[in-house]
């Protein structure tokens, strides 16, 4: 028995527990074990996510690489940029030449509505904070944008099919020549820009 498996029939039991002790039955228990599948779905997607946001600031490809379907594609409009890409392979090689060893990233997603649209699909509406500095260029971009995705389940594991945000804001200016970076992660493990 899995984890899963494990849980659901806790809960279930639980559940069961409550109707002998004078709670009502409102629900039969497929129908409760369908809401808790559902609620377990969401939780998977909402850790999904969260694992794409780290993946990017940190430009860990091999995780990344494990989130995207095969046919994936995005769509992010911003204010100054619009970043086409379809397909894992893409989307990977143009994520490293963005997140590469002169950035500074913090891409933090809110407020997740996620709804489960059939057994092996769902949707997803995500807020996103964010603040980019390219210290080459010495500017910062920083923003807030709302992220619209769609998911499927393969083999278990829920990806991310598309992904496309538009900004609510966004702006850009010239980095502060007096902020001194104490820590820069990826100066160490993002793409080197000479090997571009």
């Amino acid at each position: 028995m899995n984890r899963r498996e494990f849980f659901l029939k806790g809960i279930l039991g639980l559940a069961s527990l409550g109707f002998l002790f004078g709670f009502k039955k409102t629900n039969n228990e497929d129908d409760m074990k369908s809401k808790l599948e559902k609620l377990l779905d969401i939780e998977e997607i909402k850790k999904l996510k969260h694992r794409y946001f780290r993946g990017i600031d940190m430009a860990d490809m091999e995780l990344l690489e494990s989130l995207f379907t095969d046919n994936a594609s995005l769509d992010y409009r911003g204010g100054s940029y619009r970043w086409q890409v379809k397909g894992k392979k893409d989307i990977l090689e143009q994520i490293a030449n963005a997140f590469h060893s002169d950035a500074l990233a913090c891409h933090q997603g809110h407020h997740p509505e996620i709804e489960i649209t059939g057994l092996n699909t769902a949707k997803g509406l995500w807020y996103l904070s964010d603040i980019f500095t390219d210290t080459k260029t010495q500017t910062t971009t920083r923003g807030s944008a709302l992220y619209q995705d769609q998911y499927v389940k393969e083999n278990g594991n829920w990806k991310i099919k598309k992904s496309e945000y538009d900004r609510i804001w966004e702006e850009v200016e010239p980095a502060n020549p007096e902020t001194k970076v104490i820590v820069q992660y990826l100066k160490e493990h993002g793409k080197k820009l000479d090997d571009k």
